[in-house]
């Protein structure tokens, strides 16, 4: 769950899983999260609907585990 502050800068992110603040210094978030923000489409029962939360490093590891088909990691080679 991210919040903002009223100029649109990032002030805060907390983890939807465990509810773990992140760390955000000076509008940037500075540990490892990963965000999902899907619109749901045609087909699903969620229609319209857009989801968004943010999971720590952690919940993602947690919820990944648990997966019967393992995520497909490639190797970034080059970091910008």
């Amino acid at each position: 769950m991210r919040k903002y502050t009223e100029n649109g800068q990032l002030d805060k992110v907390i983890c939807n899983g465990c509810g773990k603040k992140l760390i955000v210094a000076k509008g940037i978030l500075r540990e490892g999260c990963f965000p999902v923000n899907h619109l749901w489409d045609f087909f699903s029962e969620k229609d319209g609907e857009i989801h968004r939360f943010d999971l720590c490093e952690n919940c993602y590891d947690q919820l990944v585990s648990q997966f019967k088909i393992e995520v497909e990691v490639e190797e970034q080679t080059e970091m910008l």
